[in-house]
């Protein structure tokens, strides 16, 4: 079953108008990476999660679907 999470990863990214690579870029990753973390196959790792709250202005809990 894909993490509630992997949805408003995508969601949220849609909304801002960017790309993988883009937010691989900001997070200092490679693109295949964040796809695996929106898609689900990989789970998110906490520093990223931070990282992805701040940069959208949203709490964890919102991206987490608490």
């Amino acid at each position: 079953m894909k993490q509630f999470y992997c949805i408003r990863l995508k969601q949220l990214r849609q909304q801002n108008s960017y790309t993988q690579a883009d937010l691989a870029y900001i997070l200092c990753i490679r693109q295949e990476q964040y796809s695996r973390y929106e898609s689900g196959v990989r789970e998110l790792p906490l520093h990223l999660l931070v990282k992805l709250c701040k940069l959208y202005h949203v709490s964890s809990d919102y991206l987490l679907g608490l």
